[in-house]
């Protein structure tokens, strides 16, 4: 079976894959498509690693499609263009996230929304117009239609890769739902990859910050480290009575099924509680908490392509970049296994350009 995807296509390709549920990451040959008259080719350098990423690769979320090359915050150089190709030249830095196409004709993808496109085309572990399976950033090369891929800021460190899945998945919702205000005060649930994310946009768009979480032991990192102006614990009572009606906003980062009650107790009338984090559980939503002060509890789903574009351009002008841990390729397995357990600060990136070391 691995030698029909090496000679799928013309272009050779290697990377690591899974082969089952057991999620094991091993070397992988294979092929990418020849670069078209829109397309993109580009050596990867960084490839960030997303908690998705150990949901598909185990099947956990039961649309995982065998082999999977993971990887959705891919960062490299552009080594080739199309000859239709306008915004990108050979050299250029250039980034591509969660998804490679979309019908580009819907009413969601007409107003830049691609990322709620029904036919939206995951970067990995989904199908190309084409019909072959997409292979992601676990790799040394990437093929991809120019639409989908932005420009990486002169400025921004290349291994700043996270960006593109956590800094959008936290920067989108801020923007929508009015949430980046200077002076308004604005809650984070956790302290994860998104939940630091948040923090930071959140500051350097001038709000007061609060962290949420049932760590105590998190509390030094969030105020001096990642300049939240207060930090409260979940699980105290007399913390979360005195926080009551305080925050006009919070963006929820957990993905774990967890209690919605106490944090619509913290929200101002009118304020908002924004889900980002995806719990495998249904979570238990009370709705007489809504009608007494006309809340709102909502959801959003990484970004369309401007928006990434706009984020980045944004991080980069304030110097906002995820913190991270850089491994090496064959470190990969550990990492995934520390994952699990929470035991990074706050993700974990890979170093293609330099680790990655081809098989035959």
């Amino acid at each position: 079976m691995a030698k029909s995807y090496e000679n799928e296509h013309p272009i050779k390709a290697f990377g690591w894959a899974a082969r089952d549920t057991s999620g094991v990451l091993s070397p992988f040959n294979f092929s990418r498509r020849v670069t078209g008259e829109k397309d993109v080719q580009f050596k990867v350098m960084y490839c960030g690693i997303c908690h998705s990423d150990l949901h598909q690769l185990k099947n956990e979320w039961g649309n995982s499609k065998y082999p999977i090359v993971p990887g959705h915050e891919v960062v490299g150089v552009v080594t080739e263009v199309g000859s239709k190709v306008e915004k990108f030249e050979v050299g250029d830095k250039v980034g591509v996230g969660c998804m490679v196409g979309s019908c580009r004709e819907c009413e969601n993808c007409s107003v830049d929304l691609e990322n709620y496109c029904p036919r939206q085309i995951p970067t990995y572990n989904g199908y190309s117009s084409g019909g072959t399976l997409t292979f992601g950033g676990y790799s040394d090369i990437m093929v991809s239609d120019e639409h989908f891929v932005v420009h990486w800021p002169e400025n921004l460190s290349m291994d700043a890769a996270p960006l593109l899945c956590a800094g959008i998945t936290t920067y989108s919702p801020l923007k929508y739902y009015g949430l980046d205000k200077p002076g308004m005060h604005i809650g984070v649930v956790g302290l994860g990859g998104l939940g630091h994310m948040a923090v930071k946009f959140a500051k350097a768009f001038g709000t007061k910050v609060t962290v949420i979480s049932t760590s105590a032991n998190k509390k030094q990192e969030a105020i001096e480290c990642l300049g939240a102006d207060s930090f409260l614990i979940s699980r105290d009572p007399e913390q979360m009575q005195a926080a009551m009606s305080t925050l006009d906003g919070i963006i929820d980062t957990v993905s774990a099924v967890h209690p919605i009650l106490p944090l619509l107790s913290l929200l101002k009338a009118h304020g908002k509680l924004v889900m980002v984090g995806a719990p495998e559980k249904p979570v238990e939503l009370p709705v007489f908490p809504l009608l007494m002060g006309r809340k709102l509890v909502a959801g959003s789903l990484i970004g369309g392509i401007k928006e990434t574009q706009e984020m980045l351009d944004f991080a980069a002008k304030h110097n906002i970049t995820p913190v991270i841990e850089v491994v090496p390729m064959d470190y990969v397995s550990t990492a995934l296994e520390r994952l699990l357990k929470s035991d990074v600060k706050y993700r974990f990136v890979l170093d293609i350009g330099n680790t990655l070391k081809a098989t035959n």
